[in-house]
């Protein structure tokens, strides 16, 4: 039978991990900091573990609450799920197909994805819920999400299939004031001796052993002082002079009058994007959303290859 109570609590529990801070919890539940604290503490005694350090500055996870973490929160996931498609099946919809995605592919492919998807499917029930890329291979692989889009190549995990849709050409993120950031390119090497802002390796392991296979084949490993869990926070550390990041050339725009990103001299390109799901699915669903996201990228590349030639032709460089 389940327990219900046990479930509440863990949701609880969650939230207070997320905050680190009991009555900033408490205050995003909709409920009074005493009882929280009394139920959390009743999730203690029933897992017989402590779960958070307490202090006068708020709380930390304790070993024991780090390593149920990832688990809880797939489980809050899921309940959420389970809430949405039963409001979805009241509609009278089909079934909810759930979408994970790191934060760059919402920005583009997936909108074109799902706008194209409702137009041949009106009565789609989609869900999009925001993950790491690490995450996903996990997500997939337990059924909490039918479809990734994420940093993800062919072959990363036996049982899931992936598809690249965007390779981007690397370039670098400084502050404005940087020496660098006057050229119009810039070598690795010059990198040599810079401090690095990258996202710890679990998050995208395919993306950060390609930066550091590319710094290593020109002489130097980079010095990685500071890390950000997206490559969004990593322009915004740029920003903050926290020191330099390697990131895809198509955010140029993304740091506004703090940030420069220039060009690497060498063509270092990554997967960006890819759309993954699982081997074993059968799903028509799902297989219409990959057919519908493989194609959109193979417009939008022929789209910038015809762009890139005509500017060639007219004696232009290329749009980075």
């Amino acid at each position: 039978m389940i327990n219900f109570r046990l479930l509440k609590h863990l949701y609880l529990f969650s939230v207070v991990a997320e905050e680190r801070h009991f009555r900033r919890a408490a205050a995003r539940l909709g409920m009074s900091q005493p009882p929280l604290t009394e139920q959390i503490q009743v999730l203690e005694a029933a897992l017989k573990v402590k779960l958070f350090e307490r202090s006068s500055r708020g709380v930390q996870l304790t070993a024991e609450g780090a390593a149920i973490l990832p688990a809880v929160q797939r489980l809050v996931l899921q309940m959420d799920r389970v809430e949405v498609a039963v409001q979805e099946a009241l509609l009278g919809r089909g079934r909810m197909v759930t979408i994970g995605a790191i934060t760059t592919a919402m920005a583009s492919p997936l909108p074109a994805v799902i706008e194209k998807l409702k137009a041949e499917v009106p009565d789609a029930s989609i869900s999009v819920v925001e993950i790491d890329s690490a995450e996903a291979l996990v997500a997939l692989e337990e059924g909490v999400i039918d479809v990734a889009f994420a940093r993800i190549e062919g072959g990363a995990q036996q049982g899931i299939d992936a598809l690249p849709l965007l390779t981007e050409r690397l370039g670098v993120a400084l502050p404005r004031w940087h020496a660098l950031a006057a050229r119009e390119v810039v070598s690795l090497h010059d990198l040599a001796g810079e401090e690095f802002i990258m996202f710890p390796r679990a998050v995208s392991p395919t993306f950060f052993d390609g930066i550091i296979a590319a710094c290593r084949s020109h002489g130097f490993t980079p010095r990685i002082l500071h890390e950000a869990r997206s490559v969004t926070s990593q322009i915004a550390m740029v920003g903050c002079s926290q020191g330099i990041a390697l990131v895809p050339l198509g955010l140029q725009n993304l740091g506004g009058e703090r940030v420069a990103v220039k060009p690497l001299k060498e063509q270092v390109d990554i997967v960006t994007i890819a759309v993954a799901w699982s081997a074993r699915t059968q799903d028509p669903m799902v297989q219409r959303i990959v057919a519908i996201a493989t194609s959109t990228a193979t417009s939008t590349s022929a789209s910038t290859s015809t762009a890139t030639s005509t500017s060639m032709e007219m004696g232009q460089p290329p749009a980075s």
